[in-house]
């Protein structure tokens, strides 16, 4: 029986004749996905599910939908889908990353543009029969600074349309290599140099805890007078509210904002300002981008289904079904390795080397490859996934490197991972013992024998007494309840690691308090998807 494929957003026609030329018997109910009663009727008919972001995919309609195998989202983001319950029914989900860059980097200069010339105000001027020249004087593109925070794939693209423009280019971004920033032809600086320096900022990063009002009012207040701000990425990088009140005083000329922290967006404290050009969200809203991320969603949904073939795949590896049942735990311990070095490096990667050995030096390495890249990148960009990680990580100019070599140790097969940055090298060493979880088993060159955990708090220091009476004291005096420790040393006196296991993140004040006591070189609380 072929398999069945429910549409329940607007997909383009040529999106519905891939699934028909495939072989796959497709239901196109463009509307379906607004009523999720009725999604949750039918659901269960089918073996995928493409959709839009009209469609909420819930823990509801995945309960509803036991023959379910797939969902691929045509777009990015999938925030209208519950992936943690996807994971656990075994359900894919696929998006499309690269179909919409090109479009949403067009949007972020369209409105530069358009907040330079103040002209969706001039045009609503001259449409209601005034003729005010004299109030609309604007300022030229040309010769002046633009400061792109995130110079990833649209940010890159921006870059180098900017530069088309004479402009000059100036980026932050912490995973950006010197070499590659040579090679886009822009300057890389760190934010508070862009915020002084930069005519006009554009911003193009996902929104983290890191990067979560990057433009805060204190970064603000520290702008070039007359600067003007552009975003088209996501809402609730930049404080509305600080904006609109410097908007007012005149610090900032002008503003232009695709995105808000809240949508849809019927308030704002940045509407009805002058010189503030607002638009619905409209980044990757063009015939060529919709009808890109449709076909490549048609394609990558049908390979899938009739070969078992996995892109782009935001919960599930790259792998073949036959490697599934052997990979599975080696997988996901590359992925903790990746993880753990991703959490633990601030400044820019300039190689990321691995080294397989034993048993796993057999298996599907590229797919292994692309789970440890993916590790690390997360951390400043969670959308990332096995099969853009690679890219990525080549676009920001890191060269990855792969060893494989015979059983040399005590264990039967390991994993070494080593991130080179201009500072220093970091290595974490991992296997999977015969229970079938993830071990740690060096960090820094120290063995260690550990299990991984949800939250961990992971600490330096040198080797004297009184190390696990400090933790445990200022653990126990603010409520941070240790399930379990592991601890490891180069030599007496030497350099000591430990790694805490605890119930729930280690709040702020705790890592300051041990950091405060002088005893340790470094306190850092760490997360991983134990899932």
């Amino acid at each position: 029986m072929a398999p069945r494929v429910l549409i329940s957003d607007k997909l383009s026609d040529a999106a519905v004749q891939i699934f028909k030329d495939r072989g796959i018997d497709v239901d196109f109910q463009p509307d379906l996905g607004k009523d999720k009663d009725k999604l949750a009727e039918v659901i269960g008919q089918y073996d995928g599910l493409a959709i839009r972001s009209a469609t909420k995919v819930t823990e509801k309609i995945l309960e509803a939908a036991p023959n379910l195998k797939v969902i691929g989202r045509a777009g990015i983001g999938v925030d209208n889908v519950d992936r943690d319950a996807a994971s656990k029914k075994g359900v894919i989900v696929m998006n499309t990353p690269f179909g919409n860059m090109i479009t949403t980097a067009e949007h972020a200069i369209a409105m530069m543009f358009a907040v330079a010339r103040q002209i969706p105000e001039a045009s609503a001027s001259t449409h209601a029969g005034k003729w005010e020249k004299s109030k609309f004087m604007g300022v030229e593109l040309t010769g002046k600074t633009l400061g792109v925070i995130g110079a990833g794939n649209i940010g890159g693209i921006v870059c180098d349309r900017a530069r088309g423009l004479k402009m000059k280019v100036v980026a932050y971004d912490p995973f950006l290599s010197k070499e590659k920033a040579e090679k886009m032809g822009v300057e890389k600086v760190e934010l508070d140099a862009l915020l002084s320096r930069a005519d006009f900022i554009t911003l193009h990063v996902p929104l983290t805890d890191q990067t979560r009002n990057i433009l805060s009012r204190e970064n603000l207040e520290k702008t070039k007078k007359g600067v003007r701000i552009i975003n088209c990425a996501r809402g609730g990088l930049v404080d509305e509210q600080a904006l609109a009140d410097l908007l007012t005083s005149g610090q900032v000329a002008g503003a232009a904002f695709d995105v808000f922290a809240e949508e849809p967006a019927k308030e704002n404290p940045l509407f009805n300002l002058p010189n503030v050009v607002c638009t619905p969200h409209l980044g990757a809203a063009t015939t060529e981008a919709q009808e890109n991320v449709a076909l490549q969603v048609a394609e990558q949904m049908s390979n899938y289904l009739l070969t078992g073939a996995v892109e782009n795949a935001l919960n599930m590896p790259s792998v073949t079904a036959e490697e599934a049942k052997v990979m599975g735990p080696w997988i996901k311990l590359s992925d903790h390795l990746g993880s753990f070095i991703g959490q633990m490096t601030d400044e820019p990667i300039k190689a990321i080397n691995i080294l397989y050995d034993g048993s796993v030096a057999q298996m599907n390495l590229a797919a292994l490859n692309c789970s440890v890249i993916a590790g690390i990148m997360k951390r400043a960009n969670p959308d990332v996934n096995m099969v853009s990680a690679p890219v990525i990580a080549e676009e920001r100019g890191i060269k990855i490197s792969t060893t494989n070599q015979h059983k040399s140790g005590a264990f039967d097969g390991y994993i070494k991972v080593t991130v080179v940055t201009a500072e220093r090298e970091r290595s974490i060493a991992g296997t999977v013992f015969s229970d079938g979880k993830p071990r740690f088993i060096q960090i820094k060159g120290i063995n260690i024998d550990a299990e991984i955990g949800e939250h961990m708090l992971y600490t330096t220091n040198e080797d004297v007494p009184g190390i696990i009476g400090t933790l445990g004291m200022t653990m126990g005096e603010n409520g941070v309840n240790i399930a379990n420790f592991t601890l490891g040393r180069s030599a007496a006196k030497g350099e000591a690691i430990a790694l805490l296991y605890v119930d729930d993140v280690v709040p702020a004040k705790v890592i300051a308090k041990l950091e405060g006591t002088g005893m340790f070189q470094q306190v850092k609380p760490l997360q991983f998807d134990v899932a």
